[in-house]
């Protein structure tokens, strides 16, 4: 049951709740993209060691998609407490899961020491991270959307969605920093194994601010309306299918631009393009800098025009973007990648921004965890699991313009959605409160 005790007590303050959304996913995704950086330059390496370079990367690459595999299962559990015993509990939990299982990460043995078991453990500590992260995002996003003033919901909702572009500086400026401190030999040693485990300091202050909150307004009146259902996933999929499909759909061109624009690309351009990864990662660091000062933007767009209007011209400007992916990424320029880089993060921040809110506002709130968590989650299976992979077999069989078409496909159903919710067809969203507590 829920512990009714915070009824009384002074709603969150504005401050308060905008840094303790912003800091759970900025730790959250921190733990998530040093992961992903891991896998380009070190895991190939020290836990699939291969004749063929490629190869090794690909089956890194797949280790690396089994964590949003299991986001849909930490969507589903994080979001079933979430709906039924609140909002703060839920993400404590959550933050916990992720950040034990990135610190495991950096205490594990190589192939080397144990042989496949190392892939395996892995493997494992990885299943845990998306397991974490798919409870992590849906509560972050509804403990700022829930606390924000009318006209404002957008604003505040692109707080949490700031932990994408902060974490992956931070993750990456790591690795920055190692690479030009250490040498090869100790970075692949230890050097490696400290971005991990000194995520232990980012979990603590993450808890230590989490504990201090009390529940949202609308979690705490969806209490006393005794609005609350038994179990949040059937009622989702039983009375809200179409808008958890559109959700779905809708964010899938999200997730593969990111991992595009992240994982396969510098993976290219560290070696395709022949650029080291102390040359790469600075010019990444300056595109991704472009996603977070357009997060804002793209906020203060939606306010005004509406969340899914701002998502549509986004996504129909990511369909232009894809189509000119081979050309300019392709040139090899500093001047073409960094033109690349910096056209694709913008467009991130645009449609990143308002993801949060247009996935979360048209839920009940007695679902409303569970079923923002799934479409979002259940979008990283169609869009990122595989985008790594599939782009790097795209690229090495029919050159950059077949991931450009990749990234203009999957935009283009994406807009379809996205047109289909703006059009309220969603209508099976409409809650009927039932099989109440």
């Amino acid at each position: 049951m829920t512990d009714l005790s915070e009824a009384g007590r002074p709603s969150n303050s504005a401050r308060r709740v905008l840094f303790a959304s912003l800091i759970g996913t900025t730790i959250e995704f921190f733990d998530f993209y040093i992961y992903a950086t891991a896998s380009v330059i070190v895991f190939p390496k020290l836990f699939f060691p291969t004749s063929d370079p490629t190869s090794a990367v690909l089956q890194s690459f797949a280790t690396f998609s089994i964590a949003f595999f299991a986001r849909p299962f930490g969507a589903a559990l994080f979001g079933h407490f979430g709906d039924r015993i609140g909002r703060k509990a839920t993400l404590v939990a959550a933050l916990m899961t992720m950040g034990l299982s990135t610190i495991a990460i950096g205490l594990l043995p190589t192939y080397a020491s144990v042989g496949v078991l190392a892939p395996l453990l892995l493997a494992l500590c990885r299943f845990g991270q998306g397991l974490g992260l798919g409870g992590e995002w849906g509560g972050a996003v509804l403990l700022a959307t829930e606390n924000a003033p009318p006209g404002k919901r957008a604003w505040y909702g692109m707080f949490p969605q700031l932990g994408a572009p902060i974490g992956f500086i931070c993750s990456n400026g790591g690795f920055l920093l190692m690479a030009e401190t250490l040498t090869d030999a100790q970075f692949l040693d230890w050097g490696w194994r400290i971005p991990f485990i000194a995520s232990s300091i980012l979990v603590v202050v993450g808890l230590w601010v989490r504990l201090r909150l009390t529940e949202t307004p609308d979690f705490r009146r969806a209490i006393e309306r005794e609005e609350r259902v038994r179990v949040p996933i059937a009622k989702v999929f039983a009375t809200h299918k179409a808008l958890l499909l559109y959700g779905t759909i809708g964010a899938v061109a999200t997730f593969v631009l990111f991992y595009i624009m992240t994982v396969f690309a510098l993976n290219w351009g560290t070696t395709a393009l022949g650029y080291t990864k102390a040359n790469f990662l600075p010019l990444q660091l300056i595109g991704v800098t472009f996603f977070g000062l357009t997060i804002p933007l793209s906020a203060l767009a939606a306010d005004r025009f509406g969340y899914v209007r701002t998502l549509i011209w986004t996504t129909a400007a990511m369909i232009v973007f894809g189509l000119l992916l081979g050309p300019i990424f392709g040139s090899g320029t500093t001047v073409g990648v960094l033109v690349f880089l910096i056209g694709g993060f913008a467009l991130m921040g645009f449609t990143y921004g308002p993801l949060g809110t247009a996935l979360a506002e048209p839920f009940p709130v007695a679902v409303r965890y569970t079923g923002a968590s799934l479409a979002f989650n259940l979008a990283g299976i169609l869009g990122a699991s595989l985008a790594p992979y599939a782009a790097t077999m795209l690229a090495t069989t029919w050159g950059l313009g077949a991931v450009g078409w990749y990234l203009a496909i999957a935009s283009a159903l994406t807009l379809i959605a996205l047109v289909a919710m703006n059009r309220g067809d969603d209508r099976d969203a409409v809650y009927v409160p039932d099989e109440v507590v």
